[in-house]
């Protein structure tokens, strides 16, 4: 899988010890910055994965920021993103189920490498239930209204 990546300064850490757990699983990675703990403005990070995820040159997204709900939100401004902040495995997967996210947030100072491992992975290996009710309500996020 094509994964596009993301972070601000206080993703950084989290961001370049998930990076070789992710290439050990066989995804391709696409890494949008940032480079280092320098202050960036997360943003256009969140963005730029999101774009990558909606044009179609990255099958899903991670977007890495202290929280993880600024980046997230930057992320949700890009037209077919559907980006979760996610603390744990459950929710992972209840996201992936029934929501089709297609962009996980991580919030650094919120869960250690560990969890976001797990998280990661099942937030990756979980496909979309296509189930009726959920397909509606997809639709109705992505709707223009």
């Amino acid at each position: 899988m094509k994964i596009a990546i993301a972070c601000d300064h206080g993703g950084y850490e989290l961001k370049v010890k998930l990076i070789p757990h992710l290439k050990e699983q066989g995804h391709e990675i696409e890494d949008f910055g940032c480079d280092s703990t320098d202050s960036v403005d997360y943003p256009s990070y969140g963005k730029a994965v999101g774009h990558a995820v909606a044009d179609g040159r990255a099958d899903r997204g991670i977007v890495i920021c202290t929280t993880g709900i600024g980046i997230s939100i930057a992320a949700n401004k890009v037209k077919g993103v559907r980006a979760a902040v996610c603390t744990n495995g459950l929710m992972a997967k209840m996201t992936r189920l029934h929501n089709d996210a297609n962009v996980l947030a991580l919030g650094a100072n919120i869960i250690g490498y560990g969890l976001a491992e797990e998280i990661t992975d099942v937030f990756l290996k979980t496909e979309f239930s296509g189930g009726e009710r959920h397909v509606r309500r997809v639709n109705a996020i992505d709707g223009d209204d």
